[in-house]
């Protein structure tokens, strides 16, 4: 499957090692492999999506399998729900974390394409270089590159998106897999920081175009006692900018422990 121009929205051809389209525009495949087909114009800033601090944390707290619980169930969802998939793509991609094990999990009874989309280059650059079998881009999730009705399968783990553009490119009864922060997650981290911590929104999602099929919360406590793990967490999420130093510091030398609630839902094309 090929990528659309961002530009003139005609389809790009790969040649040698630049994608090209009938205009013109050309698309230089960096020296990992991603390709980026995000338009200076549309970029917002001068480097968006996660920085290089943020992408190392997470890369390095996932890789120790913290929230491999996530991936398993997501996966498992994937295969009751999509299990004759040929062609997926997970939005908001990142360092490829859940990307990589997806299309691990469902090559396994069948040949399945997997596109990992992701504002970010520096998350791109680690996925590319470490993930050879599946194709990313660096692109905004809000104007995809990619035709109509492309994807039997998508993912979305945390990822900020438009309604009508999921719609846009998965195909009728095609399958969303979405993961997002139920009631409690993270909750014990927010009581330091808030004076009166709110619970996440515990609802269940409406996505225009889609039929819900299935909800469920992923709970469990999570126990981090290594100072590593510890700072990569803290540094991959919001509540680095919130804690104090103290606060940071004593979270590293006494230990964390605090609640993950992943709300995960699966939604049909309709």
């Amino acid at each position: 499957m090929n990528y659309l121009c961002p530009i003139c929205k005609h389809p790009l051809l790969l040649q040698e090692k630049t994608w090209c389209c009938p205009s013109n525009h050309r698309f230089d495949c960096a020296k990992e492999g991603y390709v980026n087909l995000l338009p200076v114009q549309n970029k917002g800033s001068k480097d968006p999506g996660d920085n290089k601090e943020m992408m190392f944390a997470r890369r390095e707290f996932l890789n120790k399998g913290h929230y491999q619980g996530l991936s398993d169930r997501i996966n498992a969802l994937a295969k009751t729900y999509a299990k004759v998939a040929k062609n997926g793509l997970d939005i908001g991609c990142g360092e490829g974390y859940y990307s990589h094990r997806l299309q691990e999990c469902l090559s396994t009874s069948n040949e399945f394409n997997l596109k990992g989309l992701d504002i970010s280059k520096s998350a791109l650059k680690y996925a590319s270089k470490r993930y050879k079998a599946i194709d990313f881009c660096v692109a905004s999730a809000f104007d995809m590159p990619f035709a109509d009705n492309s994807f039997d399968l998508m993912l979305r783990v945390y990822a900020p998106s438009l309604d009508e553009e999921l719609r846009r490119v998965v195909k009728t009864d095609g399958i969303l897999i979405t993961a997002s922060a139920g009631e409690q997650h993270h909750f014990a981290l927010k009581q330091l920081i808030y004076a009166e911590p709110k619970p996440h929104m515990s609802e269940s999602s409406q996505i225009q175009g889609f039929e819900l099929l299935h909800r469920e919360n992923l709970a469990s406590l999570m126990v981090l006692e290594d100072e590593s793990d510890i700072t990569h967490f803290l540094n991959m999420t919001p509540y680095s900018w919130k804690l104090t130093d103290e606060q940071k510091s004593q979270l590293v030398q006494e230990g964390l422990k605090c609640e993950l609630d992943f709300k995960i839902e699966v939604f049909k094309a309709i």
